[in-house]
């Protein structure tokens, strides 16, 4: 059910300028997943995490590694 969340918000944040603006403003995997679920799409960070690399669209999901976080 996560996975058809994650796909359907990735399509529209594809046709959102504002929506990708937040999402790229994002720290975390999960802070995306609260934007998503307050526009109805119930995903988490961790499966957000684990679609790192997949594309949806235009779109394609990259992890971003920060220098200093803790694995």
């Amino acid at each position: 059910m996560g996975l058809d969340q994650l796909k359907s918000f990735l399509q529209k944040m594809q046709s959102e300028p504002t929506l990708k603006a937040q999402v790229l403003a994002a720290s975390t995997a999960d802070d995306v997943a609260q934007i998503a679920l307050k526009l109805g799409f119930e995903f988490s960070g961790d499966e957000l995490l684990r679609f790192s690399g997949k594309k949806v669209g235009k779109v394609t999901v990259r992890k971003n590694d920060v220098p200093g976080e803790y694995n």
